[in-house]
């Protein structure tokens, strides 16, 4: 009977039909149980890895389409100064196009100090790197974006109505042009890491299913087995009984 009792402890219980798991506790298989829990910290970690590189994605995002407005103000710029040379314009003609380049630089200067992710700048050359995790282990990647303030792209003092060189607005485009570049980069590196997590998210629940669920079936089937063997050592043990109640029976008669 004891070796029957000791066989039925294998067999699932009552709680793991109730949790849908093969392992609730270390009493289910510590080995078991602590895989599952570093497994199940590496997902929380790949996931919470997936939610940061999420965030720097937009950072990107709002970055380019912050320096996608400054572009178009500079090929503006660039127009007003093509126009600018022109030896029939009057000084108060000039003036007037300069008029136009200065809104355009204070649009470009809005932007700069302006652009922003849950609080923090991201043009005006203050926080132009922002780190962030991306798994469990520490592993981290960075967003970079860039300097769009008026002296970084070296426009600050460009004046049409005075000696100027349109080369100053060329280069200032291509430090924009540039910068989207690599934002652009940076941007197909996340999604790469991305579905990395995802992957690895995706194997380690696996794994960790395959551990911790339980087999609804085979644990109904095994249960039954153990009722049936129950039963049987019940079975056995009254027989056992009635066989001594009634050998003592006969001694003393």
């Amino acid at each position: 009977m004891s070796g029957i009792s000791s066989v039925s402890n294998n067999y699932p219980s009552y709680g793991s039909f109730a949790s849908g798991k093969r392992i609730n506790t270390a009493a289910d298989g510590a080995a078991e149980l602590s895989i599952i829990k570093r497994q199940e910290a590496e997902v929380g970690g790949y996931n919470a890895g997936a939610n940061n590189m999420q965030s720097g994605k937009e950072v990107l995002n709002i970055s380019d389409g912050a320096l996608g407005q400054v572009t178009d103000y500079l090929q503006r710029m660039r127009e007003l100064a093509v126009q600018a040379k022109n030896g029939l314009y009057s000084d108060s003609d000039k003036q007037a196009l300069q008029n136009e380049v200065e809104q355009l630089k204070q649009g470009i200067s809005n932007i700069a100090s302006q652009t922003d992710y849950n609080g923090k700048k991201l043009l005006d050359g203050k926080n132009q790197s922002f780190e962030m995790a991306t798994d469990s282990k520490g592993t981290t990647m960075e967003a970079t974006t860039a300097n769009s303030t008026l002296e970084a792209l070296g426009i600050a003092d460009f004046d049409v109505t005075k000696n100027f060189d349109l080369q100053t607005l060329d280069d200032a485009l291509d430090k924009v042009t540039s910068a989207r570049g690599s934002m652009g980069a940076q941007s197909n590196a996340f999604d790469y890491a991305l579905n990395y997590n995802a992957g690895a998210s995706y194997n380690l629940t696996s794994s960790v299913s395959r551990l911790e669920d339980l087999d609804v079936p085979k644990a109904i089937s095994d249960k039954k087995k153990q009722q049936t063997l129950q039963e049987y050592a019940m079975m056995m043990q009254k027989k056992r009984l009635d066989a001594e109640e009634q050998r003592m029976r006969n001694f003393f008669v």
